[in-house]
């Protein structure tokens, strides 16, 4: 049986607190089940941004869209964690990265490191938060127990192995950062590349003893890239096409990063997403958040 669909939106703005709840009251309103921030220099402070939507809304979950590891300690990390799933009376969830914007850790004054240096600290990030997060004596203490829901999203065989072994939720990002493109460009792969990405996965989760069915099964979550309403899907697909220049249009309009056509057409894509690669939690970018809502509709309860 299929898992079934959640929907999140990744908040990018702020312009006042009033303008803040009232846009996490209106993404509530539109069916999201997720409310989640980013981690990037000069978007919205994560924690507080989510605690101010805890307070504005009712029922949606609130997460991380991914923290930047490489900006935070782990012991401090754990005590923002844990403070906010207590102030979001247990709604958070907690999404972790290895960071690939070198500009971001050079205007905050932070080493940026390697591909695997990165990794690396992501892995040693893990490890602490388990075990604070996971310590009866450790305070402040998380609502949740053992500790808040876990995303991690990546690519690579070594963060998709960590993904395997630890998370709850898997955000696969079905693109790569080109040789001959400067730091932190990200380039879609191909939807049969992301298909391996997925296989490569469910087979480190099996190596890790996971299962892969039921509710306890890994969740996987996919960023839709550009949410389209049309009755000309090719040339929506022109439009995402710089940012794979090596994809037909067939591969485009076969890809999870796009959805477009109309609200029936693109939740048919989203089941057909679901069946292909097992995604069933779906994220959108702020200025999709309308677009997308007649597709929730259209996918509520299944």
């Amino acid at each position: 049986m299929a898992r079934p669909f959640r929907f999140g939106v990744n908040l990018l703005t702020l312009e006042s607190a009033e303008a803040w709840r009232g846009k996490c009251r209106h993404a509530e309103q539109l069916g999201y089940d997720v409310l989640l921030t980013p981690d990037h220099l000069g978007n919205p402070a994560p924690f507080p941004a989510l605690a101010t939507a805890a307070e504005a809304t009712e029922r949606p979950r609130l997460s991380t869209f991914v923290l930047n590891a490489g900006f935070w300690n782990p012991a401090l990390l754990a005590r923002e964690v844990a403070t906010c799933d207590a102030l979001t009376d247990g709604r958070l969830e907690l999404g972790l990265g290895a960071g690939y914007v070198k500009a971001e850790h050079d205007s905050a004054g932070l080493p940026f490191g390697s591909p695997r240096e990165r990794v690396d600290h992501l892995v040693h990030t893990v490890a602490e938060l388990d075990r604070l997060l996971t310590d009866s004596e450790h305070r402040p203490r998380s609502t949740q127990t053992p500790r808040p829901p876990l995303l991690l999203g990546g690519n690579g065989d070594r963060l998709l192995r960590l993904a395997a072994r630890h998370a709850d939720i898997a955000a696969f990002t079905g693109a790569v950062q080109p040789a001959d493109k400067p730091q932190g460009t990200l380039q879609l792969i191909s939807p049969e590349a992301l298909e391996g990405r997925v296989t490569a996965f469910r087979r480190f989760a099996a190596e890790a003893g996971r299962i892969d069915e039921g509710d306890d099964a890994i969740e996987l979550n996919y960023l839709i890239q550009m949410v389209g309403p049309t009755d000309d899907r090719r040339a929506k697909a022109r439009e995402l096409a710089p940012y794979a220049p090596d994809l037909t249009e067939d591969q485009l309009l076969e890809h999870p990063a796009l959805l477009v056509g109309d609200a029936k057409e693109m939740a048919g894509q989203l089941r057909a997403h679901r069946e292909r690669f097992g995604f069933s939690y779906f994220t959108v970018l702020e200025h999709n958040m309308e677009a997308f809502a007649p597709v929730i509709e259209e996918l509520h309860g299944s």
